[in-house]
């Protein structure tokens, strides 16, 4: 699958790509960028990296400057409505401590038996360390930010 990926043949789903970052002990965010010593840390919207899921057919872009290095990354994603996402993740080798900011609509997180329903305006904070399960039960779109913490606490 990855040589497949690497040669543009294949398109991974967000699952894929989130079990090649824990396997390679990386957040999903870094998946799209090295950091680079030289790099701005300014990037403009249309330089943004973007990616669509070609399973649930979310849109994720990477908000913060691509290849800065930064222990804080910000995504935005735009979750359509009766998508879902589930990750299995487990334990890495930096600690993940995320938040999701609900921008326009709602959403379910389930993660740890715990269901959090979120409307426009909430927030949740978690660690990544567990399985985790976005999903968007309603008729309308939902678009969400997570800002994602590697830095050790």
């Amino acid at each position: 699958m990855i040589s497949l990926i690497e040669s543009g043949e294949s398109s991974p789903t967000a699952v894929v790509l989130d079990k090649l970052a824990f396997g390679l002990g990386v957040t999903l965010a870094s998946l799209f960028e090295a950091p680079q010593p030289d790099a701005s840390p300014v990037v403009r919207r249309g330089d943004q990296l973007q990616w669509t899921d070609p399973q649930s057919g979310y849109v994720r872009r990477n908000i913060s400057p691509p290849h800065f290095r930064s222990p804080i990354q910000i995504v935005e994603v735009d979750f359509p409505a009766g998508a879902k996402v589930t990750y299995a993740a487990g334990l890495r080798e930096v600690s993940v401590h995320q938040q999701v900011w609900v921008q326009d609509g709602c959403m379910e997180l389930i993660f740890g038996g715990t269901h959090h329903y979120l409307q426009q305006g909430d927030c949740l904070a978690m660690d990544e360390n567990q399985h985790i399960i976005f999903q968007n039960t309603s008729q309308l779109p939902a678009r969400y930010l997570v800002v994602i913490n590697t830095a050790l606490l």
